[in-house]
């Protein structure tokens, strides 16, 4: 057996020996580049990942297509899953994305672990809409062997209007399961969003998949997060949210604050001090030694959220209270947001 790789770049008594997923992603061929982006192949030895947390998570089991999201949100809590690829620099999240490979037929072999109830989030840790879906159709594959099944409950979490190739696919998967879509949309203020989402589609583009999903049958709403303290906290913001998505015909809408932790911080810190420096110190105090805000900012949010909510006609069905009770709860220690990936 060869001995494991060493990290490019370093002295062979100071660079670690490489296993387990940081090896696979070492040893990835190169597939294309575009716009100071690399894409990689990634060797997947499992698609279909169980979500252990003494949290109350909405759903039981993640599927991530991609390693890694182009759309380089400014914000994104998921950069640390490149670190288990030995990859530290929060940039290469955005600007090294891995095409897990053979992901249909692992999930063939996989489902038989999925019980009935248990709902599985496509899109936990990257957005599977994002632009290398054009080119390679991961999360086509996906939904193509889910609609080989029956009795499923599924999730998709996306920032992109691409999901609308899909319509037709998405119907036929309903026919026999579960499936909900959730448009991930911060801010109607296109200025914003691409402040804070430098390559996601436009939000009214999104906006507008929402209802373009609902009126081909595929249940769809807006997820509002995170919501960030002094930039789209306010009522105004939210209740422009709500409104448009209520506009849209959307399903359900919930928000959540945001998740920081070092490695997206590392990355979000030095924005701020760019475009809303006057925010800088604010933020540093209010996360000093934390990952998540005091539950007394959540409370506030959810409680314009409700409000919102209400004047706008929106009800809570069953799997809006799981996702509501998940933004209100105490954050889990480090150990188990780990474990989620």
């Amino acid at each position: 057996m060869s001995a494991a790789p060493l990290l490019p770049g370093l002295p062979a008594s100071e660079s670690p020996r490489l296993i387990g997923i940081a090896r696979l992603a070492f040893e990835g061929d190169a597939l294309r580049e575009g716009h100071n982006v690399e894409y990689f192949s990634l060797p997947s030895r499992s698609l279909l990942n169980r979500c252990v947390s003494k949290r109350n998570l909405p759903f039981e089991w993640a599927i991530n297509p991609y390693r890694g999201c182009e759309f380089a949100c400014k914000y994104c809590y998921a950069r640390y899953t490149h670190e288990f690829m030995e990859l530290r620099d929060g940039i290469d999240f955005e600007r090294k994305i891995y095409v897990k490979q053979h992901a249909a037929e692992l999930l063939r072999q996989e489902l038989r672990q999925v019980k009935a109830g248990e709902e599985i989030a496509i899109g936990t840790a990257t957005d599977p809409y994002q632009p290398a879906e054009r080119r390679w159709e991961v999360t086509r594959s996906i939904l193509e062997e889910l609609a080989r099944h029956r009795g499923l409950s599924i999730g998709i979490v996306t920032k992109s209007n691409l999901i609308l190739r899909d319509v037709a696919l998405l119907r036929e998967l309903g026919k026999l399961n579960r499936v909900f879509v959730s448009l991930t949309i911060t801010t109607l203020d296109v200025d914003l969003a691409r402040l804070l989402e430098p390559r996601a589609p436009r939000p009214d583009l999104r906006m507008e998949a929402v209802r373009q999903l609902n009126l081909a049958g595929v249940s769809a709403g807006v997820n509002c997060a995170p919501v960030l303290p002094g930039i789209t906290d306010s009522l105004s913001n939210l209740e422009e949210v709500v409104a448009a998505a209520a506009a849209a015909k959307a399903r359900n809408i919930f928000a959540n604050t945001l998740f920081l932790k070092p490695c997206s911080a590392a990355v979000f810190l030095p924005f701020l001090e760019q475009a809303f420096p006057h925010l800088v110190e604010q933020y540093r105090t209010r996360y000093h030694g934390r990952a998540f805000l005091p539950p007394v900012y959540t409370r506030r949010v959810s409680d314009m959220m409700n409000q919102l909510r209400k004047k706008y006609g929106f009800h809570k069905p069953a799997r809006q209270d799981r996702y509501e009770d998940y933004a209100m709860e105490q954050p889990p220690p480090v150990d188990d947001q780990m474990k989620l990936f």
